[in-house]
């Protein structure tokens, strides 16, 4: 079983910045990627990030691209997302997930792995 432990949330103002963390831990995992995803109140969770661990691509939803980054730290089977101009919009719980196998990191099917969630609040 893998657990994925997220932190950072919480609440900024607008063009503010926060910065996630998400560690997985458990016994014999592999990583294709992890990735973050958020659900906003009364919208479906989306797809905000996702990094391909073996060779670090990143990708990014257009929402989002510019001001997240997504980055990793290898050792410790950790990823975060730095999240720069930030906007009201972007008011959501956010998700870490770990995909396994698919290269289909932009959906949330390909993810064998969830976190807890962690709330970020923009106020205006």
């Amino acid at each position: 079983q893998v657990q994925l432990v997220e932190s950072g949330g919480g609440l900024v103002q607008a063009g503010g910045s926060l910065r996630v963390s998400c560690a997985a831990s458990g016994r014999s995992f592999r990583i294709y990627a992890m990735g973050w995803f958020r659900q906003a109140p009364g919208k479906e969770r989306e797809f905000v990030a996702a990094l391909t661990w073996s060779d670090g691509t990143t990708t990014y939803a257009d929402s989002v691209k510019g001001r997240f980054t997504i980055s990793r730290n290898i050792a410790q089977y950790t990823v975060y997302l730095q999240m720069n101009g930030l906007k009201p919009e972007d008011t959501a719980v956010y998700y870490c997930a770990l995909d396994e196998y698919d290269y289909k990191v932009t959906m949330q099917g390909a993810y064998d792995y969830w976190g807890q969630g962690t709330q970020v609040t923009v106020s205006s």
